[in-house]
């Protein structure tokens, strides 16, 4: 009989699981790089400096009270972990004393996998184990780990599937023997290129298979973990578009054929998708007759934050209204992950 590697911080692990997936909550995914910040802020004419950074994570956790009824974690990005509000207190002490859990982003970007059609490998294993010892001191109890991948007619390859795969085991066990719930999230880039809704299909069949083999291959704990995948979406350049009803057939079939019923929840990124369109397709997963035996929720980034930051634009006077908005994105979310979404 395997040992469980996650033992030692079973019941942490367990409890974390349990207040992320409480009914209706999700994740916000405030983890953007320096670098996707920048792009955020861009488009609102603020500038990428640490202290914009910091007031606008601010806005966010400033309402942490009040989002706990929607939200259960947080995924933040190094930086932020270790940032405070202006009255000098952690972000991860605000959020843990509203009854949300603070959680880390671990991978460190991307390379290119040589012999491949420029396909990309996460990088960020090397000392791994010890990030996180300093990650769960600072008070984070789960990580995310991004494996990416692109479709066309004969992309993904077998290499880089394979490769991506091993990568995200890997971190799922160091992250278990070292206290952190593993997020696992192989993302198929469906929203990308001309495919149709099949093509993503196939491919996001292939990856998940992939992903539980090596996930089981490593010892992983499957009732300890956290699936992050996309749905099943055309290209954004094929005519064809789904029914919110499709995507949600699609991607409930997907994952009842690939994913073992041991894992406890499965919360979705939004891919590009719009904060309307990440919650009707949500929604009409969980309003679904269709046997779930995993809790479905969301852990969304953009699709929390696009009208947000499109309401604060950087200024103090809007702060309040950019709270409320993000406020009522969550809410939305929140009825979604419980299919009463109207």
């Amino acid at each position: 009989m395997t040992t469980d590697i996650s033992e030692k911080y079973g019941k942490e692990l367990d409890e974390t699981i349990a207040i992320i997936s409480s009914p209706g909550k999700g994740l916000l995914a405030a983890d953007e790089s320096t670098g996707t910040i920048g792009d955020r802020f861009k488009s609102i004419n603020v500038e990428n400096v640490e202290k914009n950074r910091q007031q606008y994570r601010q806005l966010l956790f400033g309402v942490a009270k009040e989002s706990s009824k929607y939200i259960g974690g947080v995924i933040l990005y190094e930086e932020t972990l270790f940032q405070k509000d202006d009255n000098g207190v952690d972000f991860t002490k605000i959020l843990r004393d509203a009854g949300i859990v603070p959680g880390i982003k671990v991978d460190l970007g991307q390379k290119v996998i040589p012999g491949t059609k420029n396909e990309l490998r996460t990088q960020g294993l090397t000392d791994l184990d010890k990030r996180i010892a300093k990650y769960y001191k600072q008070g984070a109890r789960f990580a995310k780990w991004r494996a990416s991948y692109d479709v066309t007619k004969d992309l993904p390859s077998d290499l880089a599937i394979e490769e991506q795969s091993i990568q995200l085991a890997r971190y799922a066990a160091i992250c278990q023997v070292n206290g952190l719930v593993p997020i696992v999230e192989p993302e198929v880039l469906v929203v990308e290129g001309d495919h149709d809704a099949k093509r993503s299909y196939e491919v996001t069949h292939k990856v998940l298979a992939a992903t539980f083999y090596y996930l089981h291959k490593h010892n992983v704990n499957l009732s300890r973990i956290i699936l992050k995948p996309n749905m099943i979406l055309a290209g954004k350049k094929n005519k064809d578009k789904s029914s919110t009803q499709k995507v949600a057939e699609d991607t409930l079939k997907v994952l009842r054929d690939t994913v073992p019923t041991s894992v406890p929840a499965i919360l979705f990124l939004s891919g590009g998708q719009t904060e309307d369109e990440s919650a009707e397709n949500l929604n009409a997963m969980n309003a679904s007759s269709t046997k779930k035996p995993w809790y479905l929720s969301f852990s969304y980034g953009r699709a929390l934050q696009e009208s947000c930051l499109k309401t604060w634009l950087g200024k103090s006077e809007n702060v309040k209204k950019a709270q409320e908005v993000y406020l009522q994105k969550a809410k939305n979310c929140y009825l979604a992950a419980l299919g009463k979404l109207k």
